[in-house]
């Protein structure tokens, strides 16, 4: 694979960054993922960073050096992060759960498949055109696509999120094939509730994503002005070989089946949290598979 990669993460008028994110790649495959902690409740950051601890992990674990069936994994791993979420709120003896959204993309054979639950999104831009973006788990995007009717009730809450008490609604897409050029782009609300979507797809367009990527964020952060929400942005560019030369960015064809990289990391919580139990991820894995079992088992 050949691609390039930028992102960066700002703090806006908000009291701490709650926003995590991250790459991790094979010689065969890469997944992309951002978090948003929730305002609100307690310790979104430790939520955010527990979401992208355990997916990463897991993913270490399945790509070899390829995920076998991305959209089961990205169900699975989406879920193994929620109860974690949840064990770590029950450990603590909290009263209220640190809740994330969540979008991760998993890129491999020139196919993208994504996952997100709430309101981070993930843009696709194609010569100089949105070719998709994901739909907030909120009221509003939900009314705006005819799915629900809703006339009092403030239409910006989301419904569903990592962490809550209920079991999370999320929504996985793909395979769509991704040609030379196509920018991928993952980002918190920070972004797109200060920038249009077209702002957002044109300036993407104009640039390499280490180019594009820093002027959106301060775009977003400008228009957003003192009470800025915290603005998060990872963007990817695929490329081909004899595009590549020019521009900065990652090659892994020298890489060994059994390498695995990562820039997750478990040490960059203002609160620090112990890194990941695996005898734990393995519980969480076990207990969502039992569920799917029985949940067959009664439709039979």
């Amino acid at each position: 694979m050949k691609f390039s990669v930028f992102q960066v993460s700002r703090k806006g008028g908000r009291e701490r960054n709650e926003d995590r994110m991250g790459y991790c790649y094979t010689r065969e495959s890469g997944i992309f993922l951002l978090a948003d902690g929730m305002g609100g409740h307690p310790e979104g950051e430790v939520a955010a960073q527990l979401a992208l601890q355990t997916i990463s992990a897991l993913y270490q674990k399945e790509a070899r050096p390829v995920v076998q069936d991305v959209t089961e994994f990205l169900s699975t791993a989406l879920m193994a992060a929620h109860h974690q979420i949840i064990r770590y709120a029950s450990e603590k003896g909290m009263l209220d759960t640190p809740r994330t959204t969540l979008v991760a993309v998993v890129v491999q054979h020139s196919l993208a498949t994504w996952v997100h639950c709430g309101d981070s999104r993930l843009y696709i831009v194609r010569n100089g055109e949105l070719l998709t973006r994901t739909r907030d788990h909120s009221y509003m995007e939900q009314q705006s696509a005819g799915v629900i009717r809703m006339d009092k009730i403030n239409r910006n809450i989301l419904f569903t999120c990592l962490g809550s008490p209920t079991k999370p609604v999320f929504d996985v897409t793909g395979p769509v094939p991704l040609q030379q050029g196509d920018k991928l782009l993952l980002c918190s609300d920070g972004l797109w509730s200060s920038l249009t979507d077209a702002d957002i797809v044109r300036q993407l367009s104009a640039k390499p994503v280490a180019d594009a990527v820093p002027d959106l964020v301060e775009d977003a952060l400008r228009r957003g002005g003192e009470h800025c929400d915290n603005v998060t942005v990872i963007a990817m560019e695929w490329e081909t070989p004899d595009t590549f030369e020019s521009t900065r960015g990652v090659i892994t064809d020298s890489i060994s089946d059994g390498v695995f990289a990562s820039t997750i990391q478990a040490g960059v919580l203002d609160t620090m949290v112990e890194d990941l139990d695996d005898a734990a991820i393995e519980r969480s894995i076990a207990e969502i598979n039992e569920a799917i079992k029985r949940s067959a088992a009664r439709k039979n």
